[in-house]
């Protein structure tokens, strides 16, 4: 699965006005823990799509997106329902954390 990317002309409408909640993967393509972590990320895209959706923002080519939600380390991944943030993870190492914390939204 590939998981879709989302710039600063497609976040209001990918993420905000989305119908289910959306974990979004704040990364770069020169990170190391990044890249560990994509493949995490894309098995709970594909395990859990009928209740989330999951998107990628390179905080790179879209830093206006990072300052807005004060994304301050990467990897963070970000919940949001209802267009709001409701849960955020700063540096997720494990599958069973990240599941917890979206646990509510599964």
């Amino acid at each position: 699965m590939q998981l879709t990317d989302v710039t600063a002309d497609s976040f209001d409408t990918t993420v905000l006005a989305a119908g289910k909640p959306v974990l979004v993967d704040f990364w770069a393509p020169w990170c190391g823990p990044c890249k560990a972590l994509s493949p995490v990320v894309t098995g709970i895209a594909e395990e859990y799509q009928d209740a989330i959706s999951v998107v990628k923002v390179d905080i790179d080519a879209n830093p206006g997106i990072a300052v807005r939600y004060r994304v301050l380390s990467i990897p963070t991944l970000m919940l949001f329902a209802d267009g709001q943030p409701v849960a955020t993870l700063a540096s997720p190492r494990r599958r069973a954390d990240i599941l917890a914390a979206l646990s509510s939204w599964l």
